[in-house]
């Protein structure tokens, strides 16, 4: 039996959702663990900005909602929730061709707060390797992922889905531009030379930033990043010299902890004498302190203050979602799940905000 536990940008906001964010290293010990619990044969487990999600096989036909409360159980457990925030945590719960439908729609970039992300592709596979390198993968998940691949790519070669703004960092950088009007003066800090940092450094460079400076705790990524972007490298310590020079900074590290604080901050507005500084920050857990937002002439947004401009990208490219899920069904059916279930996706968007039910 198929089984997927998650929460997402729509079901959890970012405040808790970073408190359920699994640490990179922590993600193969998690999956094992999981494996571990009664009944469960398989695991992969998925941490992004933008979801946590738990996709098991279960040894036990009938047994979902069990399992299910397992799985919740395991989350309230290795993040140390209290009683309050089990409460309020609301999780999506999906169990045969409900499971691998959302695993598909979420490949295809259909279930992101960019509708028609790329990002997310590489995300998915990324935690599948990790899973089937440490042996936590077995048949059934194999076949669902590698199935989900294949519908991942055919919604992009065969619809439109993708076209414009498809990830959290060309958004970011979006807003940017918005909030300028241009930014052909502007000199950005990128903290962070992981993929997501790529991906604003290119957004950037296409609409004319005047100049880009990338901070990274591996300097030798920093100085890969910033030579093939025409950039400045900074060592990790020395990224606060460069905010006087700056007017943007956009933060996507995997740090466990604040990365950029009002004590950090504070005294260089000061020397900035007025100019206003605007900080993004795509990553989650955060890594800008919310108190830097209370600081004068500093203006701060997080992954969740993106949604109303991928809103916007979302409406010019929801055509094409007929098309995608049509695909999907397909796919469903040759996956042999033509006769369980409504044809009807299970859109997190559209559910009520219930929590899971615990009860047997």
């Amino acid at each position: 039996m198929l089984l997927c536990l998650g929460l997402n940008h729509r079901t959890t906001p970012i405040e808790l959702r970073e408190r359920l964010a699994f640490a990179e290293s922590k993600v193969p010990v998690a999956a094992q663990e999981i494996r571990a619990l009664p009944g469960f044969e398989e695991s992969v487990v998925l941490s992004t900005c933008n979801r946590v999600e738990i996709y098991t096989a279960h040894g036990m036909e009938n047994a979902s909602q069990q399992g299910l409360s397992a799985l919740f159980d395991y989350l309230t457990v290795h993040f140390q929730l209290t009683p309050e925030q089990r409460e309020a945590l609301i999780c999506y719960r999906l169990s045969h061709a409900d499971a691998a439908r959302h695993l598909f729609r979420v490949v295809g970039g259909l279930d992101s707060m960019v509708l028609g992300e790329t990002e997310i592709f590489g995300q998915v596979k990324a935690a599948y390797t990790l899973a089937l390198k440490n042996g936590t993968t077995g048949r059934a998940l194999n076949k669902l992922f590698q199935r989900a691949f294949s519908v991942g790519k055919q919604v992009r070669n065969d619809t439109t889905i993708q076209r414009g703004s498809t990830s959290v960092g060309s958004v970011a950088v979006e807003l940017a531009e918005k909030i300028f009007g241009h930014l052909r003066d502007c000199h950005v800090l990128l903290i962070g030379a992981g993929e997501m940092s790529r991906v604003c450094a290119q957004s950037l460079l296409s609409r004319g930033a005047r100049s880009v400076f990338i901070s990274n705790r591996n300097y030798d990524r920093a100085v890969e990043l910033a030579k093939e972007m025409k950039g400045e490298a900074l060592r990790f310590e020395e990224w606060e010299k460069a905010v006087n020079d700056v007017d943007i900074i956009i933060s996507s590290t995997s740090a466990p902890h604040f990365v950029v604080t009002p004590e950090l901050i504070q005294p260089m507005m000061h020397k900035r004498r007025g100019r206003p500084l605007f900080i993004i920050d795509i990553a989650v857990p955060r890594d800008v302190d919310p108190r830097v937002n209370e600081i004068e002439e500093v203006y701060l947004y997080d992954v969740d203050a993106l949604q109303s401009i991928a809103d916007d990208g979302r409406r010019e490219r929801q055509r094409a979602l007929v098309k995608c899920e049509e695909i999907i069904e397909e796919q469903l059916r040759k996956f042999g799940y033509h006769e369980e279930s409504s044809p009807a996706p299970v859109d997190i968007s559209t559910l009520p905000p219930t929590p899971l039910n615990l009860e047997p």
